[in-house]
């Protein structure tokens, strides 16, 4: 337990705040996001379509302004600023959910929200690598994503326990998830502050795409290996379908992303700590194999029990992967175009989702839930394989430049 406690008392203070702006922000969002599409349907009278609708519109803006923020967090040297907006729009959508009379408010609502969910995105990350010194990266970015993931998990717990306490109140619901909102918005905008080298030195400094050029072969690497991972995992949804398709009733539903989250919150910070010490390329294969079984198990289950087994697999997933991507963005992109590269990456990780649950779809309704989960697992393999070569060139790249210095 020693070395654990040290290691987490070395993280520096800007990243343990911007994990909790993270935990207080998702816990707000999905107390909301995991009672909207029923809200819709049963009390706005709304079709499934219509909810397609707003999610589509909500991903979609999202999408856009992914890369915009990380590339102006470079050009201005003020990752916080655009952080801290990309807060405050999410906090300044939150009192419209409950007093929305109608789809168009929520529409606005939503399509605000995830602007501000791809504003804030890039710049954070490229904060949280501006603030850790690097033999504690993997762990500072385990940390954060950890924190984030506690409050996906304990949102949908308070949102259940309100409705079952105020007899189905949304409209109070709503209103007690605008509280955490608030609260994130008025931590990072005091207890966080810019790292020192992210201020802009020289007003003459100009946004370019071309800087994107600048980014280095190993960055593209990543981003390709990456965005294969993304291709390979798709929407959550299609867990909670698996376990509606073997007889979890309704009410239970949401115990299967309270039960993912828990797993994904408690191995994040201890897969980024192993990848500091151990490397992040041996974590990262673990990640994806344990992303394989997980979808193996899913495609056998005929009983609620090897569901929630395949389940708990693919949160441990999550916990391996997900901080250490971006650790590894973080590695392999200059400290002046951090925000570019993680506005790039999400950019592509985003296609890659709409792409990969849209292929989950089309599988499920041709050849039922087996034959998704399967294709999930060859896919899983073809980033097990990149991944692997990623490694194998590093190594080789390394030995190369060894001799060439000797």
């Amino acid at each position: 337990m020693e070395p654990a406690q040290s290691g987490l008392r070395a993280i520096p203070r800007g990243v343990w705040v911007l994990g909790l702006v993270s935990l207080l922000m998702d816990v707000s969002s999905e107390m909301i996001h995991a009672l909207l599409p029923i809200y819709l349907v049963v009390v706005l009278g709304t079709s499934a379509l219509t909810v397609g609708f707003i999610e589509g519109i909500a991903e979609a803006a999202a999408l856009i302004t992914r890369i915009f923020s990380g590339a102006l967090s470079d050009w201005l040297g003020r990752r916080k600023l655009l952080a801290a907006i990309g807060y405050g729009l999410a906090a300044f959508t939150k009192p419209i959910f409950p007093l929305a009379n109608s789809v168009g408010w929520l529409v606005a609502a939503r399509f605000i929200d995830r602007v501000g969910k791809g504003i804030r995105g890039a710049p954070r990350d490229a904060l949280v690598a501006d603030l850790t010194p690097a033999p504690l990266r993997g762990a500072s970015f385990g940390l954060r994503q950890a924190l984030d993931t506690v409050g996906a998990f304990l949102g949908p717990l308070i949102a259940i326990a309100l409705m079952m306490l105020t007899g189905d109140n949304f409209t109070l619901v709503f209103w007690v998830a605008v509280i955490p909102a608030f609260a994130s918005l008025g931590l990072i905008v005091f207890g966080v502050g810019d790292a020192p080298r992210t201020q802009v030195e020289n007003g003459a400094k100009r946004l370019h795409w071309r800087d994107a050029k600048n980014l280095s072969a190993a960055f593209w690497a990543v981003v390709a290996a990456g965005t294969l991972l993304t291709l390979a995992r798709f929407s959550e949804a299609f867990l909670l379908l698996r376990a509606q398709n073997v007889g979890l009733g309704a009410a239970l539903i949401p115990s299967i992303l309270v039960v993912m989250n828990i797993a994904y919150a408690f191995s994040a910070y201890p897969a980024g700590a192993a990848s500091d010490r151990i490397g992040r390329n041996g974590v990262m294969v673990a990640g994806i194999a344990l992303l394989m079984i997980a979808d193996l198990l899913l495609a056998a289950a005929t009983s609620l029990p090897l569901v929630f087994i395949g389940t708990i697999v693919w949160g441990l997933h999550m916990g391996f992967t997900q901080g250490l991507i971006a650790t590894l963005i973080a590695d392999t992109a200059p400290a002046d175009l951090r925000g570019t590269a993680f506005g790039l990456f999400n950019l592509a990780a985003g296609i890659a989702t709409l792409l990969s649950s849209v292929i989950a779809g089309v599988l499920w309704d041709v050849g039922g839930p087996a034959m998704t989960f399967i294709a999930g697992a060859v896919f899983a393999g073809v980033a097990l394989a990149a991944f692997i070569g990623l490694a194998r060139w590093q190594i080789a790249r390394s030995h190369g430049m060894d001799r060439g210095a000797a």
